[in-house]
């Protein structure tokens, strides 16, 4: 395997990047506003979306914004509603079997774009070998805590809950991180690891564990500070630095400007 850059920089062409959102969009919003200063070397051409935007609009502030963004923007828009995919074939959308099919379905909604790089920016749907094998290492996203913290030979903090675990463990602090994404959820490599968020408790961790309501409250504020202090600054950033060339995969995992990094790059 050798050493190639995520994306081989071109002072002549920026580098095309497609958003996948399920939801409010906001770190695809921080994207795009990246997108639109001088230095930049990388463009938004094409938003899409796994909800389909007629069905959203009913459910108030829950509902995907991908299209409205997309208009706001001037940018294209695509969707394939998985919910639709599924009642379709008689299968609850846990069930994996199928999958395949859908991202075929998305694949062919990109075809019409000259995409270099998938962003995903609140995109709730497993993504299969189908799209990853087509947009081999060029599928990103940005996760919730620090995927360098190990729990044996494995990432401690996957899923969707890491906050909250990260909480309830007595961590001091946690991270954002951006990475490829692989068929395993939250495995990929990583790319650029956030500044810490502190964690200061007003509540015992007892407290917390025996009071839902208010554990909710407390790690609803924290994913707040994360977004804020970490995704929203390290995901544009990573984009950025990928459409200079100064992110590269081989045989030893990630290169940053021409060496090996296996933590990416740390602010």
């Amino acid at each position: 395997m050798t050493v190639s850059p995520i994306y081989p920089y071109s002072a002549k062409r920026k580098m095309h990047v497609a958003l996948f959102v399920s939801g409010s969009g906001t770190n695809g919003l921080q994207i795009l506003e990246r997108s639109k200063q001088s230095d930049s070397n990388y463009e938004v051409t094409l938003i899409f979306s796994d909800v389909k935007d007629e069905r959203t609009k009913k459910s108030g502030d829950k509902m995907c914004r991908a299209k409205d963004i997309a208009e706001e923007w001037g940018v294209g828009y695509e969707f394939v509603d998985i919910r639709d995919f599924y009642a379709e074939h008689g299968l609850k959308r846990t069930d994996l079997s199928i999958r395949p099919d859908f991202d075929r379905l998305v694949l062919e909604k990109l075809e019409d774009y000259d995409i270099d790089l998938i962003a995903n920016a609140g995109y709730m749907s497993i993504m299969t070998s189908v799209l990853l094998n087509r947009y081999a290492g060029k599928v990103v996203n940005v996760h919730p805590a620090d995927l360098t913290v190990m729990d044996g030979e494995k990432r401690k903090y996957v899923g969707i809950h890491v906050v909250e675990e990260a909480i309830l463990a007595g961590d001091k602090e946690i991270r954002s991180t951006t990475h490829i994404v692989r068929e395993e959820v939250d495995h990929g490599e990583i790319l650029v690891l956030s500044k810490p968020v502190k964690i200061m408790l007003e509540y015992s961790l007892v407290e917390l564990e025996e009071d839902k309501s208010l554990r909710k409250e407390v790690v609803s504020g924290y994913q707040d500070k994360l977004k804020e202090g970490g995704d929203w600054v390290i995901y544009p950033l990573t984009i950025q630095m990928i459409s200079m060339g100064r992110f590269a995969l081989g045989p030893d995992g990630v290169y940053l400007d021409g060496e090996p990094a296996p933590y990416g790059f740390q602010l």
